[in-house]
Order: C-alpha cells, then sequence, then structure tokens
C-alpha cells in the first residue's frame, strides 16, 4: 500500500451531512510539491529506464525498489499527471486509442524533413521539421506512426538512483508540510 498520502497534511473541513455542518479531519491533496528542473538534469541522481510494454509504476517501483510503495517517486519525476494517457499504455491499449482517436490511422499525419543544420539525427525524431507537402525531399508520418514515437517517447523515463531515495522522500514530505 501506498504511503504517498501520508506525507500531506490534514486539515478540518466543512462538510454538510444531514443538513448540518460539522468539521471532518481530511487529507489535504491539493498541496503540491514540484521537482526542480535543476534537479532532473542531475546525472548522478536518475538512471534512465525503458518502460517495457504493460509495465504500470507500481512494476516500475518494485522492479528498483523491492516494493511498490515509490511508485508515485517515478510518476513524479516524469511529471506524469494522468498515469493512463502520460504514461506508456500496453500494446493493446495503443491499439484501441489510435483506433478510437483516428478514423484512418494509416492517413498522414503530417510531413517532415531532417534538418539540415544541427543535429541530422536523433533516437526521439528532434532532427526532423514539419513541413508542407509539397516540400522538397517530404516524407509523409501516417497517424499511426506519428503516436507511435510518443509512446516510444513516453517509455523512456528518469527513475530516480535508489541510493538518493531516502533523502528524496524526506524531502519531500517536509516541503509538502509547509
Amino acid at each position: 500500500m501506498s504511503q504517498y498520502f501520508t506525507y500531506f497534511p490534514k486539515m478540518y473541513y466543512d462538510a454538510v451531512q444531514d443538513g448540518t455542518t460539522s468539521p471532518v479531519l481530511v487529507t489535504n491533496i491539493l498541496r503540491r510539491v514540484k521537482v526542480r528542473d535543476g534537479l532532473k538534469n542531475e546525472t548522478a541522481v536518475f538512471n534512465k529506464y525503458q518502460v517495457i510494454a504493460g509495465e504500470t509504476p507500481e512494476h516500475v517501483s518494485y522492479k528498483l525498489y523491492n516494493t511498490v510503495d515509490y511508485y508515485w517517486t517515478i510518476l513524479l519525476m516524469n511529471n506524469i499527471t494522468d498515469r493512463f494517457y502520460d504514461w506508456p499504455l500496453s500494446a493493446q491499449q495503443f491499439e484501441a486509442y489510435v483506433n478510437d482517436k483516428y478514423t484512418n490511422p494509416l492517413g498522414v499525419h503530417h510531413y517532415e524533413i531532417a534538418q539540415s543544420s544541427g543535429p541530422t539525427s536523433s533516437l526521439d525524431n528532434s532532427h526532423v521539421i514539419e513541413v508542407n507537402s509539397d516540400a522538397v525531399g517530404a516524407v509523409s508520418i501516417s497517424n499511426y506512426e506519428y503516436e507511435t514515437r510518443i509512446q516510444d517517447n513516453k517509455s523512456l523515463i528518469k527513475v530516480l538512483n535508489s541510493s538518493y531515495l531516502s533523502q528524496f522522500v524526506e524531502e519531500f514530505a517536509k516541503l509538502v508540510r509547509l
């Protein structure tokens, strides 16, 4: 069972029950903490991890930290707020998603060419630029290929090095209670 919400402060909320108002102690889930951008770029603190199709944040947490309790650190580190669409989909979910989103998954999404200056190759396709269909050398990219690229980018995540996990959790708990 995750301990994520145990770090959040409690507050009294005026709940209406049977026409009367009475304060109820609840967890303040509106409290937010953001990981500093500088920390996210610190290579000693993080490792890259390739999410395998069908893996959930809990699977990754168990694989890396021997408990599912730290799945939330993985989501937080990768700025994932919607675990169903920000997280990589399983193959079956992906097929259903693409077929629901597009009437023609194999239809043209856009055209692109490799840029002529700067990086001319990359793993994440950042070396290509979108162009009009009549541009010299333009290659069509299907809706399916476009969505596949997005999934591929989502599947390469940053995970906290286990030696920094307890320090990170302590800092998170302190910040969320401020």
